[in-house]
């Protein structure tokens, strides 16, 4: 009887030990996918502020021309 206790319990302890192995994988996966992003992120941004820069620098020449 104890040693069957002590089965159940030791193959419980496997499961949760496996889980948090599984878990910490995820975790580390998800923070990596994370980083990803936002250094794709970043580079988006960066890129957008240069399309605006560009866009603004064009305008300012159109009415530049349509004063003149």
């Amino acid at each position: 009887m104890l040693t069957d206790d002590l089965d159940t319990l030791e193959a419980k302890v496997d499961e949760l030990i496996g889980l948090c192995e599984s878990l910490a994988n995820e975790n580390r996966a998800l923070r990596e996918r994370n980083r990803v992003w936002a250094a794709e992120k970043s580079d988006l941004v960066e890129r957008n502020e240069l399309a605006r820069n560009k866009i603004d620098a064009l305008l300012d020449r159109l009415k530049s021309m349509d004063v003149a």
